[in-house]
């Protein structure tokens, strides 16, 4: 396993099993007896990957589900017959460390969990993160497939570099997996996300709930999406432009601007705020498309001592900050993507792939058009976070420790909301 540049593994290697197990051997001698009776080929949409593994044991292969998955990661043992048969190893290619923290403090460190709980060893996994840089995604990518891998997952910087990955892994006969981003235009054989249209709708839906709720009088809204580059920005917007659209056409809303942050620099996004801010002092609402670019605008409302629940952002990813912000009343909510989900999905994936064989339609449970093809799709559902459900989401998960959330000023607001 290569976990460089950013990343510490502070996970155990418990996890850890032998390559032949009973459970193997069960499944080889399932094939063995199903040959014997003369059972029928299963067809495959990925016919050259399958073409090695026999039917039988497609059929014998455990049904992983997306009901299935959950925070134990309990499911992913079911996979280690599979890892067993499966060749070559699986690389998984994260794209920064700036867009937000999850990719070091949760993808990284998730994806490692389900691949010792899955039975891996730490010479069939490598995760990388290519710091922002489409040249270092590439020869990320192009150095695995040199040293075995036969499965990549990338979360593309952007379609550019995604497709340049794919188009190199189709020639060397790699499959690829589109995490959390889709390549336009590309082809890769599945995508794992969330519903991200879903995503931009709750964002939507929070902010008219919060302006409501707030008293906001004559809403002037401004609204910062994520990076141009970025397709999940586009169909976060998409989501959530066509929940406040209808308000703004019935005059409920009147809408000063849009602009997209580049990079999802949060930097960038304060500077792009402050100037809207002074050429319009009218704004009073703003749509922030993750939780990193409404800190920013935050921090410039807390500069001019802005009242809390005066002024709504809203935000994804549930960070530490964003949680901190919905607590003081400057934060409207938080759409959580539980990314252990989408972790142990990934895992799941590469690991039929790895052994040539279909994943489960109750793994991949939708489509989505990368402007080429309709890729084959595991869609998982996001969640609104507010200070009412803050404790039974992202406290009750992990995902967020409330030794590091209830601080200073913050404990009380902790206290009044149930989270301890």
């Amino acid at each position: 396993m290569s976990i460089r540049r950013t990343l510490t593994d502070t996970l155990g290697r418990s996890g850890k099993t032998s390559r032949i197990t009973k459970g193997a051997m069960a499944t080889a001698a399932l094939a063995l007896i199903a040959s014997a009776c003369g059972s029928g080929s299963a067809s495959s949409s990925n016919s050259s990957a399958a073409t090695t593994a026999a039917p039988a044991t497609t059929a014998a292969a455990p049904q992983i589900t997306t009901s299935s998955l959950d925070s134990s990661f309990a499911a992913m043992t079911s996979l280690k017959p599979l890892v067993a048969q499966g060749k070559g190893k699986v690389a998984i290619i994260l794209p920064d460390t700036q867009s937000s923290a999850r990719y070091v403090s949760f993808d990284a460190p998730y994806l490692t969990k389900a691949f010792q709980m899955a039975g891996y060893s730490s010479s069939d996994f490598i995760i990388e993160n290519a710091q922002g840089s489409d040249a270092t995604q590439l020869s990320d990518a192009q150095a695995a497939i040199t040293n075995g891998a036969s499965v990549l997952a990338v979360d593309p910087i952007d379609s550019g570099v995604g497709a340049s990955i794919e188009s190199y892994a189709a020639s060397h006969g790699v499959k690829v997996i589109d995490y959390d981003r889709i390549t336009l235009n590309g082809s890769a054989s599945y995508y794992v996300s969330f519903d991200n249209v879903q995503v931009g709708k709750l964002i939507g839906q929070s902010f008219l709930s919060c302006i409501s709720n707030w008293g906001v009088k004559n809403p002037q809204v401004y609204v910062m999406d994520g990076s141009p580059t970025d397709n999940n920005a586009t169909l976060f917007a998409q989501g959530y432009n066509s929940v406040i659209n209808p308000a703004i056409q019935a005059g409920k809303l009147t809408k000063v601007g849009e602009i997209a942050v580049t990079n999802w620099d949060n930097q960038v996004a304060l500077t792009d705020f402050q100037q809207a801010y002074q050429a319009h002092p009218n704004i009073n609402a703003v749509v922030t498309a993750n939780d990193g670019i409404g800190n920013a605008v935050v921090s410039a409302l807390k500069s001019l001592n802005v009242a809390p629940k005066t002024v709504p952002t809203t935000g994804q990813d549930a960070t530490l900050q964003g949680m901190t912000n919905i607590l003081e009343g400057y934060q409207c909510s938080s759409i959580y993507k539980p990314i252990y989900l989408e972790a142990q999905a990934t895992v799941a994936l590469a690991t039929y792939l790895r052994a040539g064989m279909t994943p489960p339609a109750g793994l991949v449970n939708g489509t989505t058009n990368n402007k080429t093809t309709n890729v084959p799709s595991v869609l998982l559902t996001p969640i609104t976070v507010t200070a009412s459900n803050m404790a039974s989401t992202v406290i009750k998960d992990g995902f967020i420790q409330a030794s590091a959330l209830c601080v200073g000023n913050v404990a009380a607001l902790c206290a009044e909301n149930g989270i301890s």
